[in-house]
């Protein structure tokens, strides 16, 4: 025996939605009964415009000047993402090469932040014969040993 594969010859054509007879025929009547009143369209069928708020008339500049906003953080955001060779150059910072002039500021910031070991660390770096250099006995590096360092360190 053949089994048939059509899905929709097997129900029969009956999906389980019966409709009443007649439904149709009146269905926009008994809509257009339901639906409430608006005495602004039965009037003269002319449609009054609302007057525009403060924030509808400003929206489209607020919405153009938000988006030349976001090319220009974008844009920022690429310069900075191209940065010069050597951003860490101190050439690139006057202010802060002033401020390491300064022997107050070092006393107060850098002199602090040193010790004995960080110091030879960052002379065998640069190629520093340690054996030249007078080691002080504390940990404790003062003003006046950062000032005496040898001139390819500074």
């Amino acid at each position: 025996m053949k089994e048939s594969n059509d899905i929709l010859g097997k129900i029969k054509g009956n999906d389980g939605i019966d409709v009443p007879e007649g439904y149709f025929a009146d269905f926009a009547a008994r809509m257009t009964a339901s639906l409430p009143e608006r005495p602004e369209i039965e009037s003269d069928g002319a449609v009054v415009a609302m007057p525009r708020t403060f924030w509808q008339k400003i929206r489209p500049y607020t919405y153009m000047a938000a988006m030349f906003a976001g090319v220009w953080c974008m844009l920022k955001m690429f310069s900075l993402m191209s940065s010069p060779a050597d951003p860490l150059s101190i050439e690139s910072y006057p202010e802060l090469a002033d401020a390491l002039g300064d022997e107050q500021f070092m006393k107060e910031y850098v002199a602090d932040e040193l010790n004995q070991w960080d110091l030879i660390d960052e002379l065998s770096d640069v190629d520093v014969d340690l054996d030249s250099l007078p080691m002080p006995d504390d940990n404790d590096i003062d003003s006046e040993s950062i000032h005496n360092l040898p001139e390819n360190f500074q």
